[in-house]
């Protein structure tokens, strides 16, 4: 496998070091913003709905459109663009969808902090919080998948071990989160997102040099792949996961409902004003069309360039390596490890901020024998989630220490799994007016449990088509029980329009 010459190593060092003095700078910046909950989990109104915007595409992408979808591309060729498609247009219809009734529910509600907060609020259940911010652990495997990316670009490229590569991302991101909160997290990943918008471009820019054929290159990239397997230029992929119409439809409906994932619309939550929407939605659009449909060209295009590594999730860290300059190189070398700490540092803040909002703030007074004052529960609950944050990082970074057998599979199993347990209830909460606690509660758990026994058992083998059964079951299940227990619902209505009144939940 190629590896960095000297000049490349010490240059993308280089940048390194000043790229996370940069991020900790960033960090001890927003601790200013970052001693009260909703500030440490939202930073709201002290960030540009650009930069928001640009960073909810830079969580989206993650090492998963930047390492593992295009390692996938590699594998079964170009049927994964019914993936990376889907990533743009399908997604971000949903994020319009669900935007903006996301933000108004949360103004209605006196300000939320959290997805969990939110369906809490909405369906008057502290039960239901708590039972979500349960679920989000689910995210301890996106957040292994991340740190397995990070390791692995700097084996394949830099030659470093993979547990080092672990220890070295877990550390920095741990660090600058725990220092800035949300702050820290916007900021870095909104610049991150515009890099990673350029790396994309360059990648795309390469496939005129690399492969060849001028204004016909996608031409001359069907034909070289074909010449290597006429399996990677069919439709449908052989023995991967895009291997029927039903899995496509399954991963559009995937990409449709991985808006409503908690480090995602929690940016939402970072606008102060509905009219910051637009510039919003329009950033992350762009930047997200660009990452998206531009990055699976480069797995592509290393098939050729690379036809025979051993790791699939290296295809892009090699093809970069193969046909860039030292300086570009690096620079693009920067750009994949900051898009995979872009997603990793939201993981981390949308995890600890829901132990800290979620758990503590909710079950604390019902522990304790003594009253607690509102300042003094906030504040423990910053504290709560800042300690959180170093066990998290301990945690995930004993289980990143064995390498999972495809990057983009293990990411897409634990966010799969939190959106069959959420997407009824949210969905649900936004139409439905008979929607209510006892049917959200019955969903999440049959969502989650299903979508686990589907898989673990192999009664579904495909993840994607696995996830969309669950999520149907878990409409279902929903929508029964909320007409078998209508007498909850109308209590439950009278109780909702107190709290619209009192935000003091």
């Amino acid at each position: 496998m190629t590896t960095a010459t000297d000049a490349l190593f010490w240059t993308i060092a280089i940048m390194l070091v000043g790229y996370f003095c940069l991020v900790v700078w960033i960090g001890k910046k927003g601790s200013h913003f970052s001693r009260t909950m909703a500030g440490f989990a939202t930073a709201r109104g002290k960030v540009s709905p650009v930069i928001v915007g640009a960073s909810f595409a830079a969580s989206y992408a993650s090492a998963n459109l930047f390492i593992g979808v295009p390692g996938l591309a590699y594998q079964y060729g170009t049927s994964v663009l019914w993936y990376t498609l889907g990533c743009f247009g399908v997604s971000w219809l949903g994020l319009l969808l669900f935007a903006k009734t996301f933000w108004r529910y949360s103004k209605k509600f006196g300000g939320v902090s959290t997805l969990p907060e939110w369906l809490g609020r909405r369906y008057n259940s502290k039960t239901l919080q708590v039972l979500v911010a349960i679920l989000i652990l689910f995210n301890v495997y996106y957040i292994v998948g991340q740190n397995v990316g990070l390791a692995t670009i700097f084996e394949s490229i830099l030659n470093i071990p993979y547990f080092w590569g672990v220890i070295i991302g877990v550390l920095i991101t741990v660090l600058y989160i725990g220092l800035g909160g949300a702050f820290a997290q916007l900021i870095t990943d909104g610049v991150q997102g515009i890099l990673m918008a350029l790396i994309s471009i360059f990648i795309f820019i390469s496939l005129f040099w690399t492969i060849g054929g001028g204004l016909n290159v996608f031409g001359e990239l069907s034909y070289k792949l074909e010449a290597i397997d006429p399996n990677l230029t069919g439709f449908l992929s052989v023995g991967g996961p895009y291997d029927s119409p039903m899995a496509i439809m399954a991963v559009q409906f995937l990409l449709f409902s991985f808006v409503l994932m908690p480090h995602l619309l929690n940016k939402v939550l970072s606008l102060e004003t509905e009219e910051q929407l637009a510039p919003f939605t329009l950033s992350a659009g762009l930047i997200l069309f660009l990452i998206s449909t531009l990055m699976v060209l480069g797995g592509l295009a290393a098939r050729v360039v690379a036809p025979s590594l051993s790791s699939a999730d290296a295809a892009i860290p090699v093809y970069v390596l193969e046909s860039f300059p030292t300086i570009i190189a690096a620079l693009i070398v920067v750009g994949l490890i900051s898009a995979i700490l872009s997603s990793t540092d939201s993981l981390y803040l949308g995890l600890t901020t829901s132990i800290g909002n979620d758990f503590y703030k909710v079950l604390a007074p019902v522990i304790s024998k003594k009253p607690i004052a509102l300042s003094v529960l906030d504040r423990n609950a910053v504290n709560i989630s800042k300690v959180s944050l170093i066990l998290a990082g301990l945690i995930t970074l004993y289980l990143s220490l064995e390498r999972p057998e495809s990057l983009s599979i293990l990411i897409q199993f634990s966010f799969s799994a939190i959106i069959c347990g959420i997407i009824a209830p949210v969905t649900l909460g936004y139409f439905w007016e008979k929607s209510n606690a006892p049917g959200a509660i019955a969903s999440l758990i049959a969502g989650t449990v299903l979508y686990v026994f589907f898989t673990n058992l192999n009664i579904i083998e495909n993840i994607y088509i696995a996830m969309f059964f669950a999520s149907v079951l878990a409409f279902i299940v929903m929508v029964g029980t909320c007409l078998a227990t209508q007498s909850v619902a109308s209590e439950h209505k009278q109780e909702s329009l107190a709290i619209s009144e009192n935000s003091n939940y």
